[in-house]
């Protein structure tokens, strides 16, 4: 019965990781990226978290050791992961074999549509891994995606 609760309750934990220059919200270029910081959005991911029942650890790095950590340190403790790998997304390969090593559910996210900006910004080694992927919808991606992340979890517990 403790082994059941305890992997109910490891399930409910969502690793939310941000890549470089997420920490700039709301200040780098508002015209693109709009005017809600990180703590914005930290703040909005608690509160969806809270009313779906998830436990968020949420996270951002300039470094891609970093992020590679916290993808390990997900892999023990998360039931789903969301990932804004925002200028690694396209040089990454150490961030894609780190999450080639999860057995959860991965949502990779980007504020921007990035399949409408420049053409190197068009390729993503995450999307390779990702279960889905939520971009062009702004901040509001992050929330987006805990919704789908608590389902899949829902479902893979029934």
């Amino acid at each position: 019965m403790r082994s059941q609760l305890c992997s109910a309750l490891m399930k409910a934990v969502v690793y939310v990781l941000n890549g470089p220059n997420l920490n700039l919200l709301g200040q780098r270029e508002p015209h693109i990226y709009g005017r809600e910081t990180l703590a914005d959005v930290e703040a909005a991911c608690r509160r969806v978290g809270g009313e779906l029942g998830l436990e968020i650890e949420f996270r951002q790095s300039n470094a891609e050791f970093q992020l590679i950590d916290w993808i390990h340190e997900a892999r023990q403790r998360a039931g789903a992961l969301v990932i804004n790998p925002a200028g690694f997304t396209t040089t990454s390969v150490a961030i894609l074999d780190a999450l080639l090593t999860c057995e959860f559910p991965i949502i990779e996210v980007h504020i921007t549509n990035i399949h409408r900006r420049e053409e190197f910004r068009q390729h993503s080694y995450v999307s390779k891994v990702a279960t889905g992927v939520v971009a062009g919808l702004g901040t509001q991606g992050y929330e987006f995606a805990l919704r789908r992340l608590a389902r899949l979890i829902e479902v893979a517990g029934s």
